[in-house]
């Protein structure tokens, strides 16, 4: 198969530190899964280890924590104690606000489902790390809108990363206007409430207000489920291991578009899904260290 062309990434990647150790690139928190969503967990995990962080943990729900832990042997796990019906008390979220305090970067969000108990485990964890780097995705999108300026006091970066439907439960605003001018709404949205937006979709728009990217990389065959679980655990290992905010999320959906191209010359575009990111990441890596 031909070789594909190597494009440019829009920041350098950084290099390891000839002396360094698993602290020097990070811990990183996934919060995420549940009943019949354990994959998520697994899918952003899994692409935190991939991309690069030095410790990553994933709590996730123990009604699936078997499962979790299975799915990838270089990620420790934690359980989130629930009733029976799945759902968590007030004393649940808060172990899970303590683990958070150890953590360089959190991601939170893929497969947690959407009911106020989830919505108090995300504004818990968001409310409890104004200094910590949080990338929140999917469910914890979805829990959090619509959004009225809750965020504007946090020291660390927020990276929100819906696709144009979580941007509209967002902003309450229509997907057809939103995807008739993404760059303006979105730079609009992250400047007003000071955040870095990845707005994904073809030529994914990255801004924080003032910056804005779109993403050259990625195909068709990107559009299945778990993809975006995939960039939210690649962002949160770029946050720990200490790269800045709107470089980090620029260059982490690049990495993931990037990926994506690979797979889908390995694959095809039809038959590519989100584990195959997973796969790909460290021939992304292996260019980038090369180049």
């Amino acid at each position: 198969m031909s070789q594909l062309p190597i494009p440019t990434p829009p920041y350098p990647w950084p290099r390891r530190e000839t002396v360094s150790h698993k602290g020097t690139y990070g811990r990183v928190l996934v919060v995420a899964g549940s009943r019949g969503m354990a994959g998520a967990a697994v899918l952003a995990g899994s692409a935190a280890v991939r991309g690069g962080a030095g410790i990553v943990q994933v709590a996730c729900p123990n009604e699936v924590l078997a499962t979790v832990a299975a799915g990838n042997p270089c990620y420790l796990t934690a359980g989130i104690h629930h009733h029976a019906d799945g759902t968590y008390s007030e004393s649940s979220i808060s172990a899970v606000v303590e683990l958070a305090k150890s953590a360089n970067a959190i991601a939170i969000g893929p497969g947690l489902g959407n009911r106020k108990d989830v919505a108090a485990l995300v504004w818990g964890l968001l409310r409890a790390a104004p200094e910590t780097p949080i990338i929140v995705d999917a469910d914890g999108l979805n829990v959090i809108a619509p959004l009225a300026g809750e965020f504007v006091g946090r020291s660390a970066p927020l990276v929100l990363t819906p696709h144009p439907g979580e941007f509209s439960r967002l902003t309450r605003d229509t997907v057809a206007s939103i995807q008739a001018d993404r760059t303006g709404k979105a730079t609009a949205f992250a400047k007003r409430f000071r955040v870095i937006l990845a707005l994904k979709g073809h030529a994914t728009v990255v801004t924080d207000g003032s910056r804005v990217y779109q993403n050259t990389t990625g195909n068709p065959g990107m559009a299945t489920g778990g993809t975006g679980d995939v960039l939210t655990g690649l962002l949160a290992a770029l946050y720990a291991s200490g790269m800045t905010g709107y470089e980090a999320t620029a260059l982490g959906v690049w990495i993931h578009g990037r990926a994506g191209d690979l797979a889908a010359r390995e694959l095809s575009q039809t038959a590519l899904n989100a584990w195959d990111l997973v796969q790909m990441l460290p021939l992304v890596f292996r260019e980038l260290e090369s180049s």
